[in-house]
């Protein structure tokens, strides 16, 4: 599913011209460092991401429909920071992010929710 949801946000960033310069996929969430073209405004793009990959996600990978029944397979909500001279930065942080999630994920003492119990 990690390979067909990172093809399906490089298609809709090609689409609208969006060039991803670095990009993540997370077991729960998505970080993707991307230049917008100026005539795009950032909350369009991010909706227009968001709402587009969510039905084509669904559409591609019927039985995700159980698990997400209200068909949110995204948040809300995203964070968006304009980036300058400090590219560099963000980048190694994206990359880093992986690594550290995973460390993280090991010492979690979170428990998983088996979603065919009532």
């Amino acid at each position: 599913i990690r390979e067909s949801i990172g093809e399906i946000l490089k298609d809709l960033c090609k689409y609208k011209g969006v060039e991803i310069i670095e990009g993540h996929l997370m077991p729960d969430h998505v970080h993707m460092l991307v230049s917008i073209p100026p005539k795009i405004s950032v909350s369009s793009f991010m909706g227009y991401l968001k709402g587009k990959s969510s039905l084509m996600i669904f559409d591609k990978h019927a039985n995700l429909k159980y698990k997400f029944g209200n068909r949110k397979f995204l948040a809300e909500g995203y964070f968006v920071s304009t980036v300058g001279l400090n590219e560099v930065t963000v980048k190694k942080y994206i990359q880093q992010q992986e690594k550290h999630d995973i460390l993280q994920d090991r010492v979690s003492t979170r428990e998983y929710q088996n979603p065919f119990q009532g």
